[in-house]
């Protein structure tokens, strides 16, 4: 005679792992809500925490086993929670109307409630997973060799022991074999990654869109390796603002003129399929000129402050640390940011008169002897105004480049810096 265990009071927190069917049968059949939005909550976190540390960037959030703490830290890790809570809220109810939809096509039996109890109670192993490689990297250096070796493969593990978890409760409770309960899941990851499509479209086109720097034009404002939003509200919006360029007028729609001083985006007139990023310096109709390595609006003199040198990543070369000189230049209307002046008389340290073109800007890097810009008309130019596409805003990450045998490592403190 074969015993069965009876598993009615235990807690389904324990019983899932061995028993997942019969936890999700016992959980629908008597409290469908039980723990829900919690466990979806936790689960997003968790996922994007073992995404982190699968892609080896959970030293942004972990630093020498201890909590990443200063500005940067305390920004990052609120950004990282209530985004991850946001989230998870938003998927735990998108991903049941999915699979409520796809259920109706396969014949399936579950309600829109219990499949959501099906999609919170199987992120329980990577929450677990992720709270092991939590402690895992209090206890260590997260980005030491030890734990970058078997870290990924820990969370990697229990990614799929919560996919196989949702495969069988999603099977039980839909009443699907194995095809069909395969076929569901397959649905339901193709109509989820449209839906976020679908969602995230517009706000790039009418809001935000992200940007990464590739160079260092724009030391020390901006990094290399940062980051940042652009706003699409503060220019209007024109064919550039889509993702794709399409041959649609370039007359912005509900235009406004960037302000002398400000960090925009704009389309190469050279190539239209090429993003700069540089600030406005010089206005339609005026005259711009570099004389010794200042700059001239109007032909009156920019006023600069000589401030300590730039010591850090070597701005204009390829070494790992250099010194450079650093200024404080401030606007004839006030906006006052940092420039690097690597080379005395440098190419572009003395340039002829330019003459902003009606409806054109006149772009400069803040590192002035290492960057392409208006001062190179045959590669850059005068820049139009249809041409821009955004003005830059805020930095939302930033890494610092792999090279002369040093990591990659996540710069927490300019999370959350806003570009000025």
């Amino acid at each position: 005679m074969t015993s069965i265990e009876d598993t009615g009071s235990a807690s389904p927190l324990a019983t899932l792992w061995l028993s997942p069917r019969q936890t999700i049968e016992r959980i629908v059949s008597s409290r469908p809500t039980y723990l829900v939005l919690p466990l979806a909550v936790l689960g997003m976190i968790a996922g994007l925490y073992v995404e982190l540390v699968s892609f080896g960037l959970a030293d942004g959030l972990l630093a020498d086993g201890r909590l990443a703490d200063g500005l940067g830290g305390w920004r990052l890790w609120l950004g990282f929670l209530l985004g991850g809570a946001v989230i998870g809220v938003i998927w735990l109810y998108l991903s049941s109307a999915i699979l409520t939809w796809v259920g109706m096509l396969l014949g399936g039996e579950a309600s829109p409630r219990q499949l959501r109890a099906v999609i919170a109670w199987s992120t329980v192993p990577i929450i677990l997973g992720a709270l092991i490689a939590f402690v895992v990297g209090l206890a260590l250096d997260a980005s030491s060799a030890a734990a970058s070796q078997w870290l990924p493969w820990l969370a990697i593990a229990f990614s799929l022991w919560s996919q196989l978890v949702f495969l069988l409760m999603l099977g039980r409770v839909e009443r699907f074999g194995f095809m069909r309960t395969i076929l569901a899941y397959v649905f339901n990851v193709v109509f989820s990654m449209i839906f976020a499509l679908l969602l995230s479209l517009p706000i790039r086109i009418l809001l935000y869109q992200p940007f990464n720097v590739p160079s260092r034009a724009m030391t020390p404002t901006l990094l290399e390796g940062d980051y940042f939003l652009a706003s699409k509200l503060a220019f209007g919006y024109s064919r550039f603002s889509l993702p794709l360029l399409l041959p649609l007028p370039t007359r912005h729609i509900l235009g406004a003129e960037p302000q002398r001083g400000d960090i925009v985006v704009f389309r190469l007139p050279k190539n239209l399929r090429t993003d700069f990023v540089k600030r406005v310096v010089g206005l339609p109709g005026e005259h711009i000129q570099m004389k010794d390595g200042a700059l001239y609006i109007n032909d009156v003199a920019v006023k600069r402050e000589p401030l300590p040198d730039y010591v850090g990543r070597d701005p204009c070369g390829s070494a790992a640390t250099a010194t450079a000189k650093r200024w404080r230049e401030t606007l004839p209307n006030g906006v006052s940011y940092e420039t690097l002046d690597c080379v005395t008389n440098g190419f572009f340290d003395d340039t002829p008169v330019y003459t902003v073109p009606a409806g054109h800007y006149f772009m400069l890097g803040d590192n002035r002897d290492n960057s392409a810009d208006s001062r190179a008309l045959s590669a850059v130019g005068y820049v139009p105004f249809e041409n821009l596409v955004g003005r830059a805003d805020l930095i939302f990450f930033s890494r610092a480049p792999a090279e002369h045998g040093a990591p990659a490592m996540v710069r927490r403190e300019r999370i959350g810096t806003v570009v000025r």
